[in-house]
């Protein structure tokens, strides 16, 4: 039996996963590696990116990709905002107390995720791609569109990686991460700071949301898996550490997608949870955790 097929298969649909499950968990990891703030509704908030989605291309008029272009656009700023609100309205009240806000954040998963039951219902929602172009190869045809979610994350894990590195606003979030009091006695609005980051995370995961969803159906529950998975590749890659997440996530998806190919998705998920056991009892800062690592 030819193996190459399969393996192809397999890389790219790993690859696709890790892409999306890049996003989804950077945005985790920044809020953490900044406020320290564990975000237990960040699955949620890619959920409500996949139902602007959906609900961007059933009532805007015109061709599938029209309607994709728009809640592209739309979800992140709605989700950033919703984010924001509730940082304003909630993390920042209790000072974003540690233990205070993993109980909050599990107060806006259920708050979110029923909000969403009783708006959009209970049934799952497919979703048109934006563009049908199969890509040809020795043994079969693969979507473009998949390989199109590869290419919009890698841009836009490289404009988050410019904008910590290279502009003034990535500046302000180091030094607050670094040194909350030191940089609020030079004058750093850390409030501003904090909403910033939170809603930024949010973005990045409703930008997730996007983009899986002509993959798979839209639904009220699906921010279960992203936010178990992206809590994998923190723990693996290093808590608040942006170089040991991407690793992370690539190889968690591929592992994932040449274990689902070859083997079962259950068989993956199982290899997710163990290698999260082995990373957490021999190293727990992460594997790939270490100075100039953060954020």
């Amino acid at each position: 039996m030819d193996i190459a097929p399969y393996l192809l298969l397999a890389t790219l649909e790993g690859l696709v996963q890790a892409s999306v499950l890049m996003l989804t968990a950077l945005g985790l990891s920044l809020v953490f590696g900044v406020m320290r703030v564990v975000n237990v509704a960040h699955g949620e908030f890619f959920m409500v990116g996949a139902l602007i989605a959906w609900a961007c291309g059933v009532y805007i008029p015109g061709p599938p990709a029209v309607g994709f272009v728009i809640g592209l656009v739309v979800a992140p700023l709605f989700v950033g905002g919703l984010a924001w609100l509730a940082d304003w309205a909630v993390l920042k009240r209790i000072n974003y107390n540690p233990e205070g806000t993993i109980v909050s954040t599990i107060g806006m998963l259920y708050i979110i995720q029923q909000f969403a039951l009783l708006t959009f219902g209970p049934d799952a929602r497919a979703v048109d791609a934006p563009f049908y172009y199969t890509i040809r190869t020795p043994w079969f045809g693969y979507s473009s569109y998949k390989l199109f979610i590869i290419v919009i994350a890698l841009a836009l894990v490289a404009g988050l990686w410019f904008m910590l590195r290279r502009s003034k606003v990535g500046l302000l979030m180091r030094a607050t991460q670094f040194d909350k009091e030191t940089a609020q006695n030079f004058g750093i609005p850390v409030d501003k700071v904090y909403s910033a980051v939170f809603a930024i995370g949010a973005m990045l995961a409703a930008i997730g949301g996007v983009l899986v969803v002509p993959n798979q159906q839209a639904h009220y529950l699906m921010g279960t898996d992203p936010l178990l998975l992206s809590f994998v590749v923190v723990i693996v890659g290093g808590l608040g550490s942006i170089p040991g997440t991407i690793a992370a996530a690539v190889l968690i998806g591929l592992s994932d997608g040449l274990l689902s190919v070859f083997f079962s998705p259950t068989l993956a998920k199982i290899v997710s949870t163990l290698l999260v056991a082995i990373v957490l009892v021999f190293k727990p800062q992460g594997l790939f955790s270490g100075k100039g690592a953060r954020a």
